[in-house]
């Protein structure tokens, strides 16, 4: 029981990642707003569609139209700062479980010298059921004085701050979100596995000992696996989110290529019928395949203009909005378990692998 103690311990974590992965709920979201373009010294009515909301009965909400960025430069001081103005709604009506409608009065100058401004909208219900939809519609004007625009908005939003145990909602990937916790550990147990793959090689070179190869494949193949793992749980995630599951992305060719690059390892281990050559070859390519890893999968694509991926082609990465509190208590998890059983997996490859190398030796 001592020495399975990491087994079980993956066992758990990775029941507590599924169970909990799927049942929490998605946060409260926006949907759609309309419309979607306004203009300074208007009252409009702006209604708000929700996602997993329950907005019929609900007898106190306020909605919050904010711009970001907005640079203020205070002469007599010689500084500046960084303010979101907003405006507050004066007005609500709850149509049904996912509409509202926000009476707004637009103040008839925005606080910036732009003529045009994306707004973003956050709409707060009962006092802690709150959603946002960043840069949901678009606030124009025809004459800009920035100076009386940040006099009519206000830069403290009084809205209540509360944390719940729910996913952050994101448009575009709704429910999708849960699939952090399945296909991003792909990676970091393949990076795991070829790492471990590679000391078993260096160990070889250094002891000859031909088990150390044996191992070495093993946790090799079981890499291979869990990469094919990640793309294929990407590739749904694409399908949904992206429209195709296979799209001509920067990160996924590099991704092509690094399995590729993987697979040849095991094309060129068949090329050789000595045991102890093919094993000093394939421990000397591993070093150079697994070094190729960081350059193509992470460098590349964060150098490349144009990517769909997270965190490439100029998109972020996972942030507040994305992997929040929540989400941490299960991703985290979620990744050591997968990490962990990815090496039981290899290490039940490698007594398979031992036992026919014994059977092929004594035959």
């Amino acid at each position: 029981m001592k020495s399975n103690w990491w087994k079980i311990l993956s066992i758990i974590l990775l029941s507590w990642s599924l169970v909990a992965g799927l049942i929490v709920p998605l946060r409260t979201g926006i949907t759609t707003v309309s419309p979607t373009q306004i203009k300074v010294g208007e009252s409009v009515n702006l209604k708000v569609e929700g996602y997993n909301s329950a907005w019929g009965n609900a007898q106190k909400a306020v909605a919050w139209l904010h711009v970001d960025s907005v640079v203020v430069v205070d002469l007599s001081k010689k500084k500046f700062e960084i303010k979101a103005f907003a405006i507050k709604s004066k007005a609500f009506k709850a149509i049904d479980d996912r509409h509202l409608e926000f009476a707004f009065d637009i103040p008839r100058h925005l606080p910036l010298s732009t003529k045009l401004e994306n707004a973003s909208i956050l709409v707060e219900v009962e006092g802690n059921d709150q959603a946002i939809r960043p840069d949901v519609l678009v606030i124009t004007q025809d004459d800009i004085n920035a100076a009386e625009g940040i006099a009519l908005w206000t830069d403290k939003m009084d809205i209540h701050r509360e944390w719940k145990f729910s996913f952050p909602y994101r448009n575009i990937l709704y429910e999708t979100i849960r699939n952090t916790f399945f296909h991003v550990p792909m990676w970091f147990v393949m990076f795991t596995l070829f790492g471990i793959a590679i000391y078993y090689g260096i160990q070889f070179l250094r002891t000859r000992d031909l088990e150390m190869d044996v191992k070495a494949v093993a946790y090799t193949q079981t890499g291979v696996l869990f990469g094919f793992l990640g793309l294929f749980s990407g590739a749904l995630w694409a399908n949904y989110t992206w429209g195709e599951p296979f799209p001509m992305d920067i990160k996924i060719i590099m991704t092509y290529t690094c399995l590729a690059i993987y697979l040849a390892y095991f094309v060129l281990r068949a090329g050789f019928e000595s045991h102890e050559q093919r094993a000093r070859v394939s421990a000397v390519y591993s070093i150079f395949a697994f070094s190729s890893l960081v350059p193509l999968l992470y460098i590349v694509p964060r150098l490349a203009k144009d990517s769909l991926h997270p965190a490439n082609g100029g998109n972020i990465a996972f942030g507040s909005q994305d992997l929040d509190n929540t989400m941490r208590l299960i991703f985290y998890p979620a990744s050591l378990g997968w990490i962990l059983m990815g090496i039981w997996i290899a290490t039940l490859v490698f007594r398979m692998d031992l036992i026919k190398e014994r059977i092929l030796a004594n035959n």
